[in-house]
């Protein structure tokens, strides 16, 4: 039995919505968060993005589905996110 089913997250924990990239670790995935941000100089909007591994117990999350995470207790040396649900499901390829 694993410790990590007892990860506790806070009500006031972060909380971000991102698409997962890649989900082939055993209940880790990697979860990438695309935003926009102003240019200091220029005030041209450009194109960020922030990965995030995070700890999904049941590998529940596919690639490219979007997903809900929260930030909880550092699990690894890198993941310290947990996954909350998946909010949309990728469109099936064929």
């Amino acid at each position: 039995m694993s410790h990590l089913k007892d990860i506790k997250v806070s009500d006031t924990a972060p909380r971000r919505t991102g698409v997962v990239s890649a989900a082939k670790r055993d209940k880790t995935c990697r979860v990438s968060i695309d935003f926009l941000t102003r240019h200091p100089k220029y005030g041209k909007y450009i194109r960020q993005r922030t990965v995030l591994h995070v700890h999904d117990e049941d590998n529940a999350a596919k690639v490219g589905d979007r997903v809900e995470i929260a930030e909880c207790r550092p699990i690894s040396k890198t993941k310290s996110w947990v996954l909350l649900r998946v909010v949309e499901q990728a469109a099936a390829t064929e």
